[in-house]
């Protein structure tokens, strides 16, 4: 394994992000304040929603990954990108097998006491991988560039079967930011972008029927209002009934009255837009905004390769989640079922962002303690 690289308490204290770390908490307790909102129906009496004290739990999980992962140093992760990779390559493949079915898709392990998705650590796996092998072998030679499309698609093809098309895009638009800051020839991404748009065609071929009808319902929800089209038009009627300061905390009705469906995972965007309405709404993408602009400066001050494309890697993972969950409460983006960082209800999501997170903090205490 060579040499094990060190980060003490020390250094962590001194070289320490702490304005992306009190975004971080601030947009976690915002999350937490819609969920309870949303799940709130959901509670008996005045009992506080279990969906409120699971992600309590896991968000504890989260701090403590964070901790670890940052004290590990992101270097040593690096080491075990490859044997990280394969493991994920081998859960993927067992998923297929044995994986529990939601929502038409089957991308859960079922363990009883919670279900685990591992398409979401895959996330994190990934951009370390990607950065690995990007660094070592640029996609602006041909062999880098084989390379690096080789094993992504390895990975997006065995979520794709799943099938999760959210994620799949995820992992497409971190590989084409990676591929993009190490240099890889514009001609080389405007031939992969025409092969892409030529293979649309076959793409919608091998979409399953519901997923076709949420690309339909996107251009015209009102061709099946009660069905694949509901979600969307109550979405946009909880977006829109916000106005410009919301109707205040606990005083939405889209999701209380149950209009509006999966309020504290898919959705907890539109619960939140409906309650604190447009100006809350500025507010919390801007702190989304600072998150993602602290994770590039570290992109962009440190001298390692590998840790420059990692940042930018979970930059674009993050930024299109966002994105898209945001874009989808609006009504300008397919359902696709991506969750709201730090915001959604989900312990998968919550606690591999963490460790993303704890990734991107351990490269700039690095960066820091060796520029002062």
């Amino acid at each position: 394994m060579g040499e094990r690289f060190h980060t003490s308490w020390s250094d962590v204290r001194s070289y320490t992000d702490w304005a992306m770390v009190l975004v971080t908490l601030v947009l976690f307790c915002c999350g937490l304040a819609a969920i309870y909102s949303a799940s709130s129906s959901f509670a008996s009496g005045d009992a506080v929603s279990g969906f409120v004290v699971r992600q309590c739990v896991w968000g504890a999980l989260g701090c403590a990954a964070y901790a670890a992962v940052v004290k590990f140093d992101y270097r040593n992760a690096m080491k075990l990108a490859w044997p990280m990779f394969a493991a994920m390559l081998a859960l993927l493949a067992l998923l297929l097998a044995v994986g529990h079915t939601a929502k038409g898709a089957q991308s859960w392990f079922n363990l009883g006491f919670f279900r685990f998705q591992p398409s979401e650590l895959g996330k994190a796996v990934f951009a370390l991988v990607m950065a690995k092998l990007c660094a070592s072998v640029p996609p602006y030679t041909f062999k880098g560039l084989c390379a690096a499309l080789g094993t992504a698609g390895l990975i997006m093809a065995l979520v794709l079967l799943q099938p999760d098309l959210g994620s799949t895009l995820v992992y497409a638009v971190m590989l084409a930011a990676v591929l993009i800051a190490a240099g890889t020839p514009v001609k080389a991404l405007a031939a992969m972008a025409a092969a892409g748009a030529a293979m649309l065609p076959l793409g919608w071929m091998v979409l399953k029927p519901y997923q076709r009808m949420r690309l339909l319902v996107f251009i015209d929800p009102s061709i099946d209002p009660q069905g694949a089209g509901y979600n969307v038009i109550q979405s946009r009627i909880a977006v829109g009934s916000g106005g410009l300061f919301g109707k205040g905390f606990m005083h939405g009705t889209q999701g209380k009255l149950h209009f509006l469906p999966e309020p504290h995972t898919d959705f907890i965007f539109s619960v939140f837009s409906e309650e604190f309405g447009f100006a809350g709404c500025v507010v919390v993408l801007l702190l989304f905004a600072v998150l993602l602009l602290r994770i590039l400066s570290v992109s962009q001050y440190t001298k390692d390769l590998r840790a420059k494309l990692m940042c930018v890697a979970i930059a674009a993972w993050l930024w299109f989640q966002i994105f898209e969950s945001v874009a989808m409460s609006m009504g300008l983006a397919p359902v696709t079922g991506l969750p709201l960082p730090l915001f959604s209800y989900g312990g998968s999501s919550l606690l591999v962002i963490c460790i993303a997170l704890g990734l991107v903090q351990s490269a700039n205490i690095v960066a820091r303690r060796e520029r002062f």
